[in-house]
Formats: C-alpha cells, structure tokens, sequence
C-alpha cells in the first residue's frame, strides 16, 4: 500500500503541472483534483500516471512544432512509458516520421507501439462509429464487476479496437478481450495489455 505522504504529494505535481492550462478556473481546477484521484487509484499508481501524461505532452508539443499534420492525426496513450499511436495517416512515410518524432520527444520513453493506419486518404471512414465503438466498451468494462476498468484505455480506430493498460490477470484480459469482441461493428482487437506481474514493467 502506497504510504498517504506519496499519495499527498503527488496530486500537487498533477495540479502544478496542468497550472498553465487552468487559467485561474475553479471548475477546472476541481477537475484536476478529481483526476489526480482517479490516478492514485490505478494500478500504475500516481507517480506513474503523472509521468505518463508528462509524456503524453510532450509529444504532442513536438508534433505541433515539428509536424502539425501528424499532430492532428494522432491519438496518443502512454501506460508506464509505453506510448501507443493510433489513428489514420496518408502514408508510409508519415507513419515512421510519427515513431521517429515520439521517441524524440523524451528520455523516459520504454517502447513506441505504431498502430497507425496507412489509407490513400489519409482520413478516417467512420469516426462516429469509432466512437460508438469505444463508449460501448467502456461501459461494458465499467459494469463488469470482474474488471478494474481503470486500467484500461481504449482507442477505436476504423472498426479496429486497441487495448493497453494492466490487467490484474489473464481471466480479466480474457474477459475484456470478449466485451470488445462482441460489439457490433469491431472487425477486429488488438491488445498491449500487459499483466500487473510482468517483469518488463518498469517505472517511468
């Protein structure tokens, strides 16, 4: 169990960190509280959480310097410095600059995870879809008492479910793996999860 002095201090990390964009908004500023929370409460901890949305922004303030094309194609999830890419970009070329740009941006990075579709386009069929995709299984997570929901997150990206977070066993990432499955629309489900006893795990 996490001692409550580590548990104060890193709220006002989470809290000192977001200032910039909080702007003096009680609203706001509750929200953060809130988050810092919910972060706690996760199986890779406060501490964990906080670097991993550090992370987080700083590749998407590389990408909106280097490459704002890439910055809004995008979708970028860190779990313990794991940084997961999803979405739909033009071409092959675009897809490895987005790796290339990810890992430039910090020394705490463990492993880049590419997901990114590759389409003529360059754009997304169905994002409603996408999204229906996501809220459904997030809603099926959250009401099975079997899952810590928590520490999952979830993109949908044409039809395509990605999963990464930390099950607490191969029973929950089985049971996860079935609610996604079973939606109506998802062509197919790709998980990074990994389990809370992998000895890969390593703080960030």
């Amino acid at each position: 169990m996490r001692s409550s002095k580590h548990l104060r201090f890193v709220p006002l990390i989470l809290l000192l960190a977001a200032a910039p964009l909080l702007s003096g908004c009680v609203g706001l500023a509750v929200g953060a509280g809130a988050t810092a929370g919910i972060a706690a409460a996760e199986e890779r901890g406060a501490k964990n959480a906080a670097n991993d949305k550090g992370i987080q922004l700083l590749i998407n303030d590389k990408l909106l310097k280097e490459n704002q094309y890439l910055w809004r194609k995008l979708s970028i999830t860190v779990v313990e410095g794991r940084v997961l890419l999803t979405g739909v970009v033009g071409t092959e070329f675009s897809r490895d600059e987005a790796t290339r740009l990810a890992w430039a941006a910090s020394d705490r990075i463990h492993e880049v995870i590419n997901e990114l579709q590759v389409t003529s386009s360059g754009d997304l069929i169905d994002s409603a879809n996408d999204t229906w995709i996501t809220t459904q299984l997030r809603a099926k997570l959250a009401t099975d008492k079997s899952i810590v929901d928590i520490n999952y997150s979830i993109e949908t990206v044409n039809g395509t479910i990605y999963l990464i977070g930390l099950a607490q066993s191969e029973d929950e990432l089985q049971r996860v793996t079935e609610h996604a499955r079973v939606i109506k629309g998802v062509r197919r489900v790709v998980s990074h999860v990994w389990l809370k006893t992998d000895p890969r795990r390593r703080p960030v």
